[in-house]
């Protein structure tokens, strides 16, 4: 008899730990979140305005980068 054991994270499971490092400093001050995840380009850029115009906005942006990878 074979038994299958699912995981709560099973959609995760191309997250590795840095990534949840990452989006847990997202959640904290997105640009850096991005900053580390793409460096200083076009995204960084966008998240910065992002956050100044709201901070919900700059998280979501931040989380969608680093979990498109």
């Amino acid at each position: 008899m074979h038994i299958t054991v699912l995981y709560p994270l099973y959609v995760c499971q191309g997250v590795n730990s840095m990534d949840l490092l990452r989006i847990l400093v997202a959640i904290l001050l997105p640009p850096l979140g991005v900053f580390l995840q793409v460096g200083i380009g076009k995204h960084f850029w966008i998240n910065i305005l992002l956050t100044i115009l709201g901070y919900i906005p700059g998280i979501v942006h931040a989380v969608y980068i680093i979990a498109k990878k």
